[in-house]
Parts: C-alpha cells; structure tokens; sequence
C-alpha cells in the first residue's frame, strides 16, 4: 500500500510539475498502463481512484488560487500578506474507493475547501450509493458489506445510519415546509410502490403537485398510505387537509382521477376550487374495454374530443365518436358519459388550456390570466 501511495504521490508531482502534460494526457498514460498490467478498475490504488485524487487535488488547488487571488509560484503572492503554507494529507471514501488526497493550506488558515470541506471524509458519490442501497431494501449490514466488497471502502453500520437519518430529517423538513397562499392548479395521483417495513408490501403513496402562479411545478408532498388501504378519499381529505395548513389558502383547478368521494373532499377544503378529471386516466380507463388492435383507432378518434376548443365541440367530436363505437364499445360510451362533469371544465377556458396528464402541462397564459381573473370576478 505504502508504494501505491508513493507511486500515486510522485506521479501527481511529476503531473503538477510539468507543464507539458496534461490532465488528459496523464489519464491516457494510466489507462494504457492498466491495460498492460491489468491495473484494477475500482478499489484502493485502482484505475478511478488514481483519476479522482488527481481531478479533487488540481480542483483544490484552484479553489486556493482562487481565495489568495494569484496562482501558485506567481511573484504577485510575494509579500503579500497571506500565502500558501504546504498540505495535509486526507483519506476520503469515494464511489472508486478510499483514496487520499493533498488539501492545501494558507498561512493564517482562513481557506475552507467547498470540493471537500473540513472534516469531510466522504464525496457525494459514497452517500449517494448508500442512499440508493437503502432505498432498494438493503440493511446497514448489507450495504457496509457491498461497499467493501465491491469498492474497498470501510463504512461503518453507523456511519450509514447516520448518513439515512440525516436524509430523514432532511425530508421531514422539506414535506412540513410553508407551501403558497394560493396555485393555480394541483394534481393529484397515487401510485403503489414496495417498501420494506419488516416484510416488503405494496403501500399506496399519495402524490400532490401543485403549479406556482409562474408557471412552474413544484412537488407539495409524498404520504405513505396504509398497507392494504389502496387509495380512498378519505385519506386524500387527510392530504388536502394538512395542505391548507400549510398554507395553502386557494386553488383554482383541482386534476385527479375519478375516484369515488374525492371531488367532496376537495370541496370540504376548498369550496370554490373546479374539480377537473384527469383525461389520461379517462383514456387509459377506456382502453381497458377495448381490444388492443383497437387501441391505435379508438386514441386516433377520441383525441378530437379532448382537444377540442370548447364544450361544445368536445360534445359534438364525442356524438360522432358514439356513433362510430357505441355498438362495438358501449362501456366506454358509457364511461365518458359519467365522467363528462368532471372532464369539460378546462374546456370553458379555450384553447389555452390542454392537460396532457396528471403532471402534465397547462399553458402559463391559463395559470397567470384567465383561470385567476375569472376566480377574482
């Protein structure tokens, strides 16, 4: 270990020395010579570990450059005041491995690092492999296990722990912060993922998103429902509940699918919002009564109906889509027929206005203009 260290430390000094090689040309140098000699890809003294001390150390040095003002051997630095004061070594653990690093110092050590900050002893990349783990499923063991077999990196059972618990305090924050006073439109989904608790379950996970008054989304919260609930309005009025207490006084348009109870719930919490269907969930919902080989014609003839620039026309394009399908299809006449409520209020808002999805768009002009003028009338 000793020598890989001594060969890595003369290797970066000859690097840092030359002017004539550069970063790119080193890197070419150690790829040939692990291809010659079968040098390691990962691990302690490997082919990525050799690279990222020599890319963390040449951005440290830039970053001191940067809080001096001059360059390393520039005359400008000569008696003037605060300078360079050698280096200390550092181990850090990155996804390629354990790999120690030179920081330089400053005489009056007024220099903090951003790259690799004082006491940090690992790079994203570490935290972000175990946070990955985790969320797969994997113990504390497990990943401290693979870390080490796989990189040659020793993370403590505690250490990823903390570095969970840390991500943990941090979403708590984030899904208990002040929301907007009001938003123009909030979207509604939920969708059944496998979480670990013991043994691993489908749980139901309620989505809120809302768009801003500038036009841009914005994720409210993520709820983790019940195992074996699936989704009920009655956990949704739990959501938009706990949305309003944070601040959410208004909203004009509410997407959703067209769950039973839900459009109440919203109008418990706010009476005035417009409860719009969800027209994906509409389109998929019908082909779920069709053929497939008919699913190219049925989405060709329904999306007049969708797209069409009033009420009126969505109403004429669906006569003809009845017409045309009732007899073969008479389910999916009959589901449109019972979602028509829900589905044509965007409508009355002109073209403008198109929901593509349940986080899809709908056009700024309708989010700035037309929907916040006609709730102020």
């Amino acid at each position: 270990m000793d020598a890989v260290v001594t060969e890595e430390k003369s290797e970066a000094a000859a690097v840092a020395g030359s002017a004539s090689v550069t970063m790119d040309e080193q890197i070419r140098r150690w790829a040939a010579e692990a291809r010659r000699d079968g040098l390691q890809l990962v691990g302690e003294g490997g082919l990525l570990a050799r690279m990222t001390k020599l890319v963390v150390e040449s951005a440290l040095d830039g970053e001191m450059d940067d809080h001096l003002g001059y360059a390393k051997h520039d005359p400008a630095g000569r008696d003037g005041g605060n300078s360079r004061n050698g280096k200390r070594a550092k181990t850090v653990e990155t996804e390629a491995g354990p790999v120690e690093i030179e920081v330089p110092r400053d005489r009056d050590a007024s220099f903090e690092p951003q790259l690799v900050k004082k006491r940090q002893r690992r790079l994203n990349g570490v935290e972000n492999i175990v946070l990955s783990l985790s969320a797969k499923g994997l113990t504390t063991g497990e990943i401290s296990a693979h870390l080490r077999e796989v990189y040659g990196a020793e993370v403590s059972k505690q250490t990823i722990s903390a570095i969970t618990d840390r991500v943990m305090e941090a979403m708590a924050e984030w899904q208990n912060r002040p929301l907007d006073a009001v938003y123009p439109v909030l979207f509604l989904d939920c969708v059944n993922v496998k979480i670990r608790d013991g043994n691993v379950a489908n749980r139901p996970i309620y989505v809120a998103m809302g768009v801003t008054v500038e036009g841009t989304r914005d994720i409210l919260g993520l709820w983790a429902g019940e195992h074996g609930d699936g989704e009920g309005a009655k956990y949704w009025l739990r959501v938009l509940s706990e949305l309003k207490n944070r601040g959410m006084n208004d909203v004009c348009i509410v997407v959703c699918d067209g769950l039973k109870g839900l459009p109440d719930a919203i109008g418990q919490v706010w009476p005035q919002a417009l409860v719009q269907g969800c027209v994906v969930h509409l389109l998929r919902n019908s082909f779920n009564y069709a053929s497939r080989k008919d699913w190219p014609e049925l989405a060709k003839d329904l999306k007049p109906v969708y797209t069409a620039p009033s009420e009126q026309a969505a109403l004429d394009r669906f006569a003809e889509f009845s017409e045309k399908w009732e007899k073969r299809y008479p389910a999916i006449v009959r589901l449109w027929t019972n979602a028509w409520a829900e589905f044509v209020p965007f409508l009355q808002f002109g073209g403008c206005c198109r929901i593509d999805c349940c986080g899809g768009g709908l056009a700024g002009s309708m989010w700035r203009g037309q929907v916040v003028s006609s709730r102020a009338a």
